[in-house]
């Protein structure tokens, strides 16, 4: 199909897409540890039908001990190329439901946004997938595989048990991540590298139980104050990360402005940046330590009386280059050697990721920038790195050794994804839609031919 024709199909299906991704944003599916599975399997079957009433004539729900895949497929024609589709079905809990402006599993337009839980990560990935299959109808110029996972959020636990289960069918020239984002709503970007990650549980002790905060006061540590004097040791002053040994590299030749950052990351007034160097290596390429959470007494149910054990969730991000293994081995050693008092310290690996970087050269990669570019209106795209963190693409790089990964999004700085009032761009969204038909129109032509 010529760009003309891709573009008037898009704009054609496009309104159906958008009611089909809220009927899915009303699905609660969580695959954490708690919430109710049968949402995840009512989003699976949803996602199912979406395929099949798109055209894949072979679409299954999968699983791998963990919760339900989607598989769908429609084979090359003769001599062309194969591309693998993926994104995932299941979101992240909503957290504090007061700080949500509507109902978080109902979505809600206002001004040009769209507004819920899953409406960008990554419900409008999988709707991405579905409005470039019904665009091209019977007139797909690649086989397709579609996958969309189902526990991603949750960490991707059966993933790889998944991927080696159906390796053959899933076995692609080129594969399509849609769950990252954008440089900004009018530039479009292709990421190149994401950082790895290693969550930690960390026990201080002191004591072997409470006792009076009065009579003991002033001699004995208790383990609250102990935690925090620990926790404080993993960064410097100037709030780079003091731990020896994590591994650090040059980021990509971008200028984050200050005041961009400030504005999207909702920084208050006063309050300074922490590391130093340039912006994109803070946030991309250099290691980055954040303490998510603390287990003690909350405050009106605090007795006078110190505390004999707190806990803490520390999250380290990995800059691209590095090894978890290694990593937890220099945190936990650090962690150790800098108790405070001689309290107990006990840190325990709660799950790591493996960070990526990938080579975006060659005919495959320009096809994408190529389709970018259309779709943005003559706007380039920029490689980018991203903080976050997505290790089951190491899994992909390690499995599909010839492929080449194209991670993709619909996001943009102002989708607050994990957070409260998660939105989607409309017109983003659109023309992420309309970027991946003109990519598979642009891979049919220049990915190699067979297999």
């Amino acid at each position: 199909m010529t760009e003309a024709e891709l573009r008037a199909a898009i704009e054609q299906v496009m309104p159906g897409v958008r009611d089909d991704l809220k009927r899915l944003v009303s699905i609660p599916s969580i695959a954490f540890d708690g919430f109710d599975h049968g949402h995840v399997e009512r989003s699976a079957e949803a996602v199912a039908e979406l395929l099949r009433g798109a055209g894949l004539p072979e679409v299954s729900v999968v699983r791998a001990g963990g919760q339900p895949a989607v598989i769908g497929r429609r084979p090359a024609p003769p001599g062309a190329p194969t591309v693998l589709l993926y994104a995932h079905h299941d979101v992240q809990p909503i957290g504090d439901a007061a700080k949500w402006e509507s109902d978080p599993f109902t979505a809600e337009v206002r001004g040009d946004r769209l507004y819920g839980r899953g409406t960008a990560d990554d419900k409008a990935g999988v709707l991405a997938h579905v409005a470039t299959l019904r665009a091209f109808g019977d007139k797909l110029p690649v086989g397709v595989v579609v996958f969309i996972e189902g526990e991603e959020e949750f960490g991707s636990g059966s993933l790889e048990r998944l991927l080696t289960e159906h390796r053959a069918e899933l076995a692609s020239d080129v594969i399509v991540i849609a769950d990252s984002g954008n440089w900004s709503v009018d530039v479009p970007a292709l990421t190149t590298s994401l950082r790895g990650l290693v969550g930690c549980i960390v026990e201080v002790r002191t004591l072997d139980s409470a006792v009076h905060s009065g009579m003991f006061g002033g001699a004995v540590p208790d383990a609250l104050t102990a935690l925090c004097r620990l926790l404080a040791t993993l960064h410097d002053g100037a709030g780079d990360v003091a731990i020896d040994g994590l591994v650090q590299r040059a980021a990509a030749p971008l200028d984050y402005p200050e005041d961009r950052l400030r504005e999207e990351a909702g920084l208050r007034d006063g309050v300074h940046l922490i590391g130093t160097g340039r912006l994109v290596e803070r946030l991309w390429t250099k290691p980055s330590v954040s303490v998510l959470g603390i287990d003690a007494p909350r405050t009106f149910e605090a007795p006078n009386a110190l505390v004999p054990s707190a806990t803490a969730k520390v999250s380290v991000r990995l800059a691209p280059g590095d090894d978890p293994k290694k990593a937890f081995e220099a945190i936990s050693a650090h962690l150790q050697t800098h108790a405070p008092w001689g309290a107990e310290v006990t840190v325990t690996l709660e799950g790591d990721g493996l960070p990526c970087v990938i080579d975006a050269r060659g005919p495959r990669y320009d096809a994408a920038r190529a389709a970018f570019k259309a779709a943005w209106d003559g706007v380039d795209s920029v490689d980018v790195g991203v903080g976050g963190s997505i290790p089951f693409i190491a899994t992909f790089q390690e499995m599909f050794p010839d492929a080449a990964i194209l991670v993709t999004g619909v996001e943009d700085p102002y989708t607050k994804a994990h957070g409260p009032n998660e939105s989607l761009h409309l017109g983003v969204f659109h023309r992420a839609c309309l970027a991946e038909a003109l990519l598979l129109e642009n891979l049919a032509a220049v990915a190699p031919k067979g297999r």
